[in-house]
């Protein structure tokens, strides 16, 4: 009931007027059933705007964490993560790929939709990145078809670490569902669930024209933050007494280039990791 009354009383028509939100695709929308949207993800604000222009109700999965805050801030958070159709799940421990899973089945058992992003965090640079296997694996348990969604701007609109977004317009591609009913059975197979990944990744990619990176965002988050940590350490260093002005300047300017960024390590829609690798999304498949 609270999502209802968020997204069509309190913030959806706030959001509406500010934002203007521009859909295409809207004929791919399934009017009852079970389904995947599989969508790029680019801003935090992507898993409210989404939800916003679906007539159905969308539920992502999030980190318990958002749920279980003290106080009047820790319960209003945790009550506007349920009001945007959020799901709480518990990443903590060894078996937190199974309770992701097992969370998303039962959302499209009851023949709901469920919302995932296949890179499993958010894109670092606005890049697409390498997606997990997860959602692949989902879709083969539920029969549930993958609707691919390109988020297009919420990027700009509210960048990683901005708390207020920035008014623009929006917009959403909502691709043509892809059927995966040819694999049924093959779910423990993992070369299978990297071609499927690898097809919803490529349909992504041509929705968002974002260029592709064949590595885990994960992976180059913690890159990044590994080079912000020795840059700040340099940094440290020429800060010392006696250290050359210049020296300091150099290592200053060198940081502001680099740009680091934080590293969330979020991986909720990653139930199964793989070793398989391709050089793009959809070069190599399965024969069907």
């Amino acid at each position: 009931m609270f999502y209802w009354v968020l997204k069509t009383v309190v913030l959806g028509p706030l959001l509406r007027i500010l934002f203007r939100p521009w859909v295409e695709g809207e004929e791919n929308i399934p009017e009852d059933g079970a389904a995947i949207f599989a969508s790029n993800h680019l801003s935090f604000s992507d898993s409210i705007f989404l939800p916003l222009v679906l007539p159905r109700r969308l539920t992502f999965l999030a980190k318990a964490d958002y749920f279980t805050g003290r106080g009047l801030k820790g319960r209003a958070t945790a009550a506007f993560f349920r009001g945007v159709g959020q799901l709480p799940v518990d990443r903590t421990g060894g078996k937190a790929g199974e309770a992701a899973l097992s969370s998303g089945l039962k959302i499209l058992r009851r023949g709901e939709l469920l919302g995932i992003y296949p890179e499993g965090t958010r894109s670092p640079d606005g890049r697409l990145y390498r997606g997990r296997t997860g959602v692949a694996r989902m879709a083969l348990e539920s029969g549930a078809p993958v609707l691919p969604v390109a988020m297009i701007g919420t990027d700009k609109a509210q960048p990683t670490g901005k708390k207020v977004p920035k008014i623009m317009r929006i917009g959403i591609r909502i691709g043509a569902p892809l059927d995966f009913s040819r694999y049924e059975g093959m779910e423990d197979d993992r070369f299978v669930l990297r071609s499927i990944t690898d097809e919803i990744m490529y349909e992504l990619m041509l929705l968002s024209g974002q260029e592709y990176v064949d590595e885990y965002a994960t992976s180059m988050k913690n890159r990044l933050l590994q080079a912000a940590r020795v840059k700040a350490r340099e940094i440290q260093e020429a800060a010392k007494p006696g250290a050359a002005a210049k020296e300091l300047e150099e290592a200053l300017d060198a940081a502001e280039d680099d740009g680091p960024a934080a590293a969330d390590g979020a991986n909720l829609d990653d139930p199964v990791d793989d070793a398989a690798h391709h050089e793009r999304p959809g070069d190599e498949r399965a024969a069907s």
